[in-house]
């Protein structure tokens, strides 16, 4: 297990030092406030709190699966770069610039047009995170004390993983049970690492799309989908066809 923390760890770090700069579709301050929308968390005490805290404790018999272990931390590395290699596989193409242009500028250009409304409610509830909140090390310790500065309502991993799975299932309909049953269990990751609740997961779902809707009002964007769907065509009508 040991060997595993370390070897995504540096992943994880090394993500965060290469981040791309990816322009969106819809400007940040355009986006919905999704602190007008969606409720806030469970006050504590509250029985969905008590349900969060039940949530908690199946997460840390989670990480005994050492399969499960290792699929939760692959989920926490921030790049959107691992996202798309990890949904790519149930989407049944490998995608990257070089390989898939078109898909892989429609779905960086939408994930990050549709991520950044997680900022407001993070800042405005400023949630306390769960391994905080209990004064146990989450499966990163190393990255606890920056995560700690941060709000955990809603989940900004999940958001992303859900607004990549709506874009792919757009792009291709077929893979669409199987990209968002893998972006469901990403959600769960952020549980079983200790860095999320279980409401600030399943919050982040309907963000998630709340922020899918507003993306398909850009003219932009539905000219690259168009394009990615064509390029997603012709790449696996050629791949049946040897």
């Amino acid at each position: 297990m040991k060997n595993i923390l370390t070897f995504f760890a540096g992943l994880l770090c090394a993500a965060t030092v290469q981040a791309q700069t990816i322009v969106p579709y819809i400007p940040e301050e355009e986006m919905p406030d999704v602190v007008q929308i969606v409720p806030a968390p469970p006050a504590d005490p509250s029985p969905d709190f008590d349900h969060d805290i039940l949530r908690y404790m199946w997460g840390k018999q989670q990480r005994k699966d050492p399969a499960r272990l290792e699929m939760a931390v692959r989920d926490a590395v921030w790049s959107l770069d691992t996202t798309l290699v990890i949904l790519g596989e149930p989407f049944g193409l490998e995608i990257s610039r070089e390989k898939t242009p078109a898909i892989y500028e429609v779905l960086t250009r939408g994930v990050t047009t549709i991520e950044v409304i997680r900022f407001k409610p993070k800042a405005h509830y400023f949630r306390i995170r769960p391994f905080a909140y209990f004064q146990e090390p989450s499966i990163f310790p190393q990255d606890d004390e920056w995560l700690s500065g941060e709000g955990s309502y809603p989940s900004g991993h999940t958001i992303r993983a859900w607004a990549c799975a709506l874009l792919m299932a757009q792009i291709n309909p077929l893979s669409a049970e199987a990209v968002f049953h893998r972006a469901w269990l990403s959600g769960e990751s952020r549980v079983i690492s200790g860095c999320h609740w279980q409401s600030d997961v399943d919050a982040s779902r309907p963000v998630a799309g709340i922020g899918y809707s507003r993306l398909q009002t850009s003219l932009e964007f539905r000219q690259d989908m168009a394009r990615a769907q064509e390029e997603f065509h012709r790449l696996t009508c050629c791949r049946c066809s040897k």
